[in-house]
């Protein structure tokens, strides 16, 4: 992978007056980590163009290597990885996650099917990120799956178990990634019969279920729906490698540009994701239309500008809970209080980030109701400099970075974001992009 930008402990932003300009986004984390496990998984040989750099792809390179699938790196852009075709040449072994709950969910699911002897444990959140929903789906049909810590999270121990049921049960409203993780296993499981799997209640974040299907589609197997109930996958189906695949820009990386155009004016245009983006995350665009942000599409970018004025909003962001972050600190700039509602599963992502997001947009002196599964937030008359802790949560140090933009109706100011070196986990060179855009900085 490509070297990595290091941030000392803390970084100062100064207030920007105006931003204008093009960021080529980095590729996307849900498409680069399901396209590595589905390429290990599938037959043949599979080149990836701009796959992610970042610590959670670095995490997923890492485990599949330990688990004995070959790859190698050609260039900045380019990767290939050698697929195992269902099998994996390694048994035994202890996998590293780090924070990524984008590797450890689907491998979990797919060394249970596989069979093996498998440890999976990360840093000590994820040791405090829920998985009981996926073990306890795979172990009801003859998975070994057992508990080294507390029970219903990481650490795992992975043991042979032999899955013989036809139907699966999982729940759905804590993290659609539980659902992923049993869809991308599923063909292993669907040898000399049909494999379903059932979703208990509300399923949530229901774009990233759609890029997991559509990334299967590419490696050849096609998943038959019932709505968003049911999912059933026909035997004889294979992983087969596509030959080549693109990874699309990250359009929750996206978001905190076309943010900035919309709260200092713009234009700003991203390019890497379109009007035909696989990712539900683009969906964050119409969001910042309904704050009166002006959005443009084209087939490979989106562009925001605005005349700095934005309208509040009351909205459900049950379907982009990642970008949705965005729109908490965009709010700061909006004409009253605004609403995001619908976003219990921020309570179990990378640190709880209703508590979190709540905090911080305190210390700038916005208003905040926090409730379970909501934020409200009235802006301040002005915002006020602060020193913001980032949780070692990538998303919040983005975020906060936008609370230095001016905007008609609310000044941004200076910021200190404390560990800046977070955003590795999907940006690494976030803060550079950031200064990109700044056209007038006001010392």
């Amino acid at each position: 992978m490509s070297q990595q930008k290091h941030y000392p402990p803390h970084l100062d932003l100064q207030p920007v007056m105006h931003v204008e300009g093009t960021v080529r986004l980095p590729g996307s984390k849900s498409i680069s980590n399901r396209t590595l496990l589905l390429a290990a998984l599938a037959g043949g040989s599979t080149t990836i163009v701009d796959l992610l750099a970042s610590d959670d792809t670095m995490v997923m390179l890492g485990a599949l290597h330990s688990l004995g699938i070959q790859w190698e790196q050609l260039d900045e852009r380019t990767h290939i990885v050698h697929g195992a075709n269902g099998v994996l040449p390694v048994h035994q072994a202890d996998l590293f996650m780090g924070n990524a709950g984008t590797a450890i969910r689907p491998l979990t699911a797919a060394l249970a099917v596989i069979g093996g002897d498998y440890t999976l444990h990360g840093v000590s959140r994820m040791h405090e990120r829920p998985i009981g929903d996926l073990v306890d789906a795979l172990n009801a049909v003859g998975a070994q799956i057992e508990y080294t810590g507390a029970a219903g999270y990481p650490p795992l121990r992975i043991r042979r178990g032999h899955i013989h049921a036809a139907r699966l049960s999982v729940r759905g409203n804590v993290s659609s990634q539980f659902l992923t993780a049993l869809l991308m296993a599923a063909p292993l499981m669907a040898s000399g019969h049909a494999v379903s799997i059932d979703v208990e209640g509300e399923l949530i974040s229901k774009p990233y279920i759609e890029i997991t299907l559509n990334l299967m589609r590419r490696f050849g197997v096609t998943v038959e729906q019932d709505g968003w109930q049911s999912f059933t996958v026909q035997p004889g189906q294979r992983y087969a490698s596509p030959g080549t695949i693109h990874v699309e820009g990250d359009a929750s990386s996206a978001s905190y540009f076309l943010a900035a155009g919309a709260i200092g004016g713009g234009p700003v245009r991203v390019v890497g994701v379109g009007r035909d983006s696989i990712q539900g995350d683009v969906r964050f665009a119409e969001a910042l239309e309904q704050m009166g942000a002006t959005i443009t599409r084209g087939d490979n970018w989106i562009e925001a500008s605005s005349n700095g004025v934005l309208k509040a909003i009351d909205a459900d962001f049950n379907h982009i809970p990642d970008a949705a972050m965005t729109i908490a600190v965009a709010a700061l700039y909006a004409d009253g209080t605004s609403t995001l509602r619908n976003i219990a599963s921020w309570r179990v992502k990378e640190t709880d980030r209703l508590a979190a997001m709540a905090t911080e947009l305190r210390k700038l002196g916005a208003l905040v109701e926090e409730g379970a599964d909501y934020l409200a937030i009235t802006p301040p008359a002005a915002i006020a400099a602060a020193t913001i802790d980032t949780y070692d949560d990538h998303r919040m140090a983005m975020c906060f970075s936008l609370a230095t933009l001016d905007g008609k109706a609310r000044r941004g100011n200076a910021m200190r974001i404390n560990d800046p070196q977070c955003v590795a986990k999907t940006f690494p060179d976030y803060f550079e992009a950031f200064a990109g855009i700044a056209r007038e900085t006001l010392f």
